[in-house]
């Protein structure tokens, strides 16, 4: 009876290991939680540099730079509004170059609102007929940057995909969020049923080795040839009372206890001033799975000091309405917008994301310097119905980014000895933020 115990509880320890020893590996790897993308984790990637208004002087240089530089520029700064082939909420641009020479073209993108003052009949016309919608003034953008949108519109013009879809430089980080977001969220998915699996085969071989015991209890009891010590094993009992009583058990529990009660306080402590995954309501419904994602309207379009300003500013109710004056004015929501309108007040969005005031920190030099992907500390925000905070944003955070993210050197004359200094002295090691002082206290604090 005793042999043939040991040998039962052999065996199920040994499938248990075998089946548990997989599963948890795979759940280390798999595991998705909204801790965040942790901080260079991708840090090895090749990211696509975003073709900027800064960034393409003389794109014109030549026919396909010209294209390639105007796919990026449209689509940063005309998709919200305009599509190559279809009348969105300004006309399609398909055949402009037909339409109007580019020498009209140029001041009009410049400054529309001049070019209508001015009594030109083609924009008073085209004015009145989208309801006297005032196209945004693009002065930013310099003349080889206009006609590189105009070639790019001409290359698309009959084309089935000349609309605002596909992955270009602007939206690559977000379209590589969404391919990332659904991959590890199904090996979640599969490790989660794979360990309730296991737990049900684990219960389902416990309660089978003690239906075993009691029939072989029984079966032994009916025998007359056991020896005393058959006979001494078979009517011997678990003495619950005993181990009750039992100091060193009394002990090990209450050790046990306190420090589970040590552990709790202590992150409670930690968590303070913690808002990971706040998810406030927000005063209108405002979706940027629909903007973002569906419809791949550029951060910078509603944000617009995203990449020139320390902070990336809530959007007025006026860039709302550049579109929303045109699409979807039945719309409770969108009222909610013509409301706030009408009595000259600012909507009270719910800041999500805030950082305390003892720590200084730049967007633009993460986003137009860093070249950081929106993604990397907001998370796959193309795919939030209801933005919350994706990451832990605590210091640590912060730190382990500075310490595994190379910096974005190419192009930027600034880094150039740092990197030679640098790579004279430790070149197996890639040149990170840490390693231009990014962890200096001085740096955020002072």
């Amino acid at each position: 009876m005793n042999s043939f115990l040991s040998r039962t509880s052999s065996w199920v320890l040994a499938l248990f290991l075998a089946v548990a020893a997989p599963a948890l590996a795979l759940a280390q790897t798999a595991t998705v939680t909204r801790e965040g993308v942790a901080p260079g984790g991708a840090a090895g990637a090749t990211t696509a540099a975003a073709v900027t208004p800064t960034g393409t002087q003389g794109a014109g240089g030549g026919d396909a730079a010209a294209i390639a530089a105007g796919d990026a520029l449209f689509k940063n700064n005309c998709a919200q509004c305009h599509a190559v082939n279809d009348k969105v909420v300004g006309p399609a641009l398909a055949g402009i170059s037909k339409r109007r020479p580019i020498t009209w073209i140029i001041p009009w993108i410049h400054n529309s609102a001049k070019v209508i003052a001015s009594g030109d009949d083609y924009a008073v016309k085209l004015y009145n007929d989208y309801g006297k919608q005032q196209m945004p003034a693009f002065p930013q953008l310099s003349d080889n940057e206009i006609k590189s949108i105009v070639a790019w519109v001409t290359s698309q013009e009959g084309g089935a995909n000349a609309t605002t879809g596909g992955v270009t430089a602007g939206n690559a980080g977000a379209v590589d969020g969404t391919a990332a977001a659904g991959a590890t969220a199904s090996a979640g998915g599969y490790t989660d049923i794979l360990l309730i699996v296991l737990v049900v085969v684990m219960i389902v071989l416990v309660v089978t080795l003690a239906i075993i015991a009691n029939l072989m209890k029984d079966v032994l009891q009916g025998r007359k040839d056991l020896d005393g010590r058959d006979v001494e094993i078979l009517d011997q009992r678990f003495d619950w009372n005993k181990l009750y009583q039992s100091s060193a058990l009394r002990g090990i529990v209450g050790v046990v206890f306190g420090l589970v009660l040590l552990y709790a306080g202590v992150q409670s402590v930690m968590a303070v001033g913690l808002t990971q995954g706040y998810q406030p309501t927000q005063p209108i419904a405002f979706s940027h799975k629909i903007h973002a994602g569906e419809n791949q309207i550029n951060c910078a379009y509603c944000h617009t000091s995203v990449y020139k300003g320390k902070s990336a500013n809530i959007p007025s109710a006026n860039i709302c309405m550049n579109c929303h004056s045109q699409i979807k004015t039945e719309s409770p929501e969108i009222k909610k917008i013509y409301r706030a309108i009408e009595r000259k007040q600012p909507i009270q969005w719910v800041r999500i994301h805030n950082l305390p005031d003892l720590a200084y920190f730049n967007h633009s030099q993460h986003t137009q310097v860093g070249g950081i992907q929106c993604q990397t500390c907001h998370g796959p925000i193309q795919n939030m119905e209801v933005v919350y905070q994706y990451s832990a944003l605590t210091m640590g955070w912060c730190i382990n980014c500075h310490r595994e993210t190379p910096l974005n050197t190419k192009g930027n004359a600034y880094y150039d000895n740092l990197v030679k200094l640098h790579d004279k002295s430790n070149s197996a090691v890639p040149f990170t933020v840490s390693s231009n002082g990014g962890t200096e206290c001085s740096k955020c604090h002072y």
